[in-house]
């Protein structure tokens, strides 16, 4: 027997209708706000998540797999859906068109980490990425996409966290001040944070370890280190939420843990899945496609796991919508039968009804368990008479009552109801 592989998931028959549901939500939303989809490949060159992600982040020193394909290139398959979206836009010249370039994404992500609940190796993430806009009604649009589709999801008990991490020009004072906090503390830290000392400072503030997270607890906060531009780009950004009602709450602490983020970044978080609580993240990147050897074009997105948002909605007993049933099942009584019921699902799929029909050789006592396992509302049997007269009768199987209808009419009876 060959196992699954640790840290992925397999998705099966009865679950599947509620990862299509949330697939199916996040289109409609991402429609509503004139997003397009974008389709990148599940792997890339290294160096776009090296140079994108950043080489301080757990990410790329901990997490990513990479490997030597047979032309000798290290290639990644990628750990999140940003840096390929950016890639993609510098690539395709996308910076030529009318600005904002509004995209959106479906896709698998890959992270080597310790499998645990809300958290896989092989996990899948709903995305979008604003590209060409530097205004803070742009970071609250993005925002609200965000709420709007954890509120269509059924997931209304998250909160709304966000902050400034400002720009090169205030982080650069920033990091001293960091540096000057740290530094009488460096030797008791994680050899992690050690490193992050002189490349990131910043990133210690994202540190899990106990002992890091409980030296940094009166770190200096970033909010008192915004330049004049910064500070007023993050109060026109709450203005904007405020004017929207959207609840949210200022939290210093969030700097998020890839290192291309600049100015707002947010995160929803639940209370309803333990200690992964952040169930959709993102924020303002205005220097990455430079970084990456683009343009400098300023962007913005956020990312949400689907298998989180799953956890979140079965845990705060969200609806899904049912299962698809088939309306009608085609039993037959023998081999004529069964060519004219598979003639008969043929034809009433090729007009877009979910039909089945027996494909097991099941006696017709079966076949109506069968039917009524599948939760079809209608079952028709079809034996030598029904071939004779044209005719068949359909049983609704909640109440038993049945009623005559021709072959030909199968179609229009089904549509138009009793």
């Amino acid at each position: 027997m060959i196992n699954i592989p640790k840290g992925t998931k397999d998705v099966l028959p009865e679950e599947s209708y509620k990862w299509q549901f949330v697939e199916d939500t996040a289109r409609s939303v991402a429609e509503v706000f004139n997003y397009k989809e974008i389709r990148t490949p599940v792997f890339e060159h290294t160096e776009l998540f090296l140079r994108g992600v950043g080489e301080t982040t757990d990410v790329v020193n901990k997490e990513m797999y990479t490997f030597e394909d047979k032309g000798g290139r290290s290639i990644t398959l990628k750990p999140e859906g940003t840096a390929g979206a950016a890639r993609l836009f510098i690539e395709n010249g996308l910076g030529a068109t009318p600005m904002p370039v509004k995209t959106f994404y479906l896709t698998p992500a890959f992270r080597y980490e310790r499998p645990q609940k809300g958290r896989l190796r092989e996990f899948h993430q709903f995305g979008i990425e604003v590209f060409g806009s530097p205004a803070p009604e742009t970071d609250a649009e993005v925002i609200f996409a965000a709420s709007s589709f954890l509120n269509k999801l059924g997931i209304k008990n998250t909160k709304l966290e966000i902050n400034s991490i400002g720009c090169k020009t205030c982080r650069k004072e920033y990091h001293a001040a960091l540096k000057n906090y740290f530094a009488p503390n460096l030797e008791n830290m994680c050899a992690t944070c050690r490193d992050r000392f002189e490349k990131n400072p910043l990133r210690i503030l994202d540190c899990k370890e106990e002992r890091c997270k409980a030296i940094s607890l009166n770190a200096p906060q970033i909010l008192d280190y915004l330049c004049e531009e910064c500070s007023s780009h993050f109060k026109k950004v709450r203005s904007y939420l405020d004017a929207q009602n959207i609840k949210y709450s200022v939290n210093s602490r969030i700097v998020r843990g890839l290192d291309y983020y600049t100015k707002t970044v947010f995160e929803f978080v639940s209370e309803d899945i333990g200690a992964q609580g952040t169930v959709c993240g993102g924020g303002r990147y205005d220097n990455l496609l430079e970084e990456l050897g683009g343009q400098s074009v300023p962007a913005i997105g956020f990312a949400a796991g689907i298998e989180r948002l799953l956890l979140v909605m079965e845990s705060v007993g969200a609806a899904f919508p049912e299962n698809k049933k088939p309306p009608i099942y085609v039993a037959a009584i023998d081999e004529n039968g069964r060519k004219k019921a598979l003639e008969t699902v043929m034809a009433l799929r090729e007009k877009g009804i979910n039909a089945e029909t027996d494909l097991m050789g099941r006696s017709v006592k079966a076949q109506m368990k069968y039917a009524d396992k599948l939760g079809a509302e209608y079952v028709a049997v079809i034996g030598e008479n029904e071939l004779l007269s044209g005719s068949v009768n359909l049983k609704k199987m909640a109440d038993g009552t049945s009623v005559s209808v021709k072959f030909d009419d199968i179609y229009t009876y089904l549509i138009k109801g009793d």
